[in-house]
């Protein structure tokens, strides 16, 4: 279904008509560049540091090579997936990307239109510059991302507010308690936040509107982030989420089997895109011992540098279940609104039933180590 997308594409073509964005979903990025003021596009492009941890989770993709087999006598591909109970049409989401509406004026609205549209999972953050209830409208699966902030009445109140509203998975980030040095918004003097961007969430909220005072946004600085935060802390989330729960941000696989102890759901194995640690070991690196460890204890969920349908491949060959895309769809957003982030998703996923059909294989069950050479 999703690979007849280059028939539509080559069909078209006899009328004169090409896509109106790259199919390579890379070629995007420098298109969002010419078209998005500096702060924007710095900050959703740029890294931590110099940059080390986003090129080593590309150059980590580029070490593990298919190898397809031939003759396997398959006439479909069947791309559902369950993770974390729930059933996936495709086993890609889309990532929490914040602040999505400095890239376009409805931002995460119509991020969400489009994952509608395509039956995927969106992943709504925090720090969207549209409420999770304007969202949740849009309709379509939908899980919530959790900046877990230093206010524990605020952060009962987003789980409440997320529940409400239909968000039937919470995706905890782990690796953001505070930002990361990074060059490019610092060179800029570019922080969204102090701008009244990316706060929605905090200022539609009763909990923080009540403590806010005359500065709202002083208010949003005193509380994200909660460094104080420990394993044991992760029993306050099952007493208020009564739905399925993932940690993002596991890179090690001692950090991998303690989210199992603590009865969670899923992890996500992610660096953040390498906008947080400089120098940290790529994501796809650290994915093969972590899903060893865990086995089938815990749901294993990947991010950090997917750009193409053999990139998911490679992710689920060595033990992903999903995994969700960021960069590419914001720069989809920011190039075409809803239809440029629907394009991305098509490509995507066209990408991915060709890759994983001829390699050999009719579902996502049958991608395995064997079918990767390590170089």
């Amino acid at each position: 279904m999703y690979a007849d997308f280059q028939n539509e594409i080559y069909l078209n073509g006899l009328s004169g008509v090409v896509p109106p964005l790259p199919t390579d979903l890379t070629r995007l990025e420098p298109l969002a560049r010419e078209k998005l003021s500096r702060e924007a596009y710095d900050y959703v492009a740029g890294s931590a540091g110099t940059g080390d941890t986003a090129r080593a989770n590309r150059e980590a993709f580029r070490r593990w090579r298919l190898v397809p087999r031939m003759l396997r006598g398959s006439s479909g591909c069947d791309l559902s997936a369950t993770v974390l109970g729930q059933t996936l049409s495709v086993p890609v989401l889309l990532g929490p990307v914040g602040v999505l509406r400095q890239l376009h004026p409805e931002g995460e609205l119509a991020v969400a239109r489009a994952a509608e549209s395509m039956g995927v999972t969106m992943v709504l953050s925090t720090a969207a510059s549209h409420t999770m209830e304007e969202v949740a409208e849009v309709g379509g699966p939908r899980w919530y991302q959790l900046y877990w902030p230093n206010d524990r009445d605020l952060a009962v109140s987003f789980l409440d507010r997320a529940k409400t509203a239909g968000y039937s998975a919470l995706v905890v980030t782990l690796d953001t308690f505070m930002l990361a040095w990074r060059p490019h918004d610092l060179d800029n003097a570019y922080l969204p936040f102090l701008r009244g961007l990316g706060n929605q969430n905090y200022f539609a909220d009763p909990v923080f509107s009540a403590n806010a005072g005359d500065n709202p946004i002083l208010h949003w600085a005193s509380l994200f982030g909660n460094p104080t935060l420990t394993w044991d802390d992760l029993a306050f989330l099952r007493e208020h989420w009564d739905g399925p729960i993932a940690l993002k941000g596991i890179q090690d696989t001692d950090d991998a089997r303690r989210a199992v102890d603590a009865g969670m759901d899923g992890i996500v194995v992610s660096n953040h895109g390498g906008r947080q640690v400089d120098g940290a070991v790529a994501s796809l690196d650290a994915l093969p011992a972590i899903t060893h460890a865990v086995g089938d204890q815990i749901d294993v969920l990947f991010d950090s540098g997917i750009r193409t349908g053999a990139d998911v491949v490679k992710a689920l060959a060595l033990g992903a279940k999903a995994v969700l895309l960021a960069r590419p769809y914001a720069y989809g957003l920011a190039l075409a609104g809803e239809a440029g982030v629907r394009h991305v998703l098509r490509c995507l996923l066209a990408d991915l039933e060709l890759s994983l059909r001829l390699s050999g294989h009719a579902d996502l069950a049958s991608p395995a180590l064997e079918n990767l050479q390590h170089q």
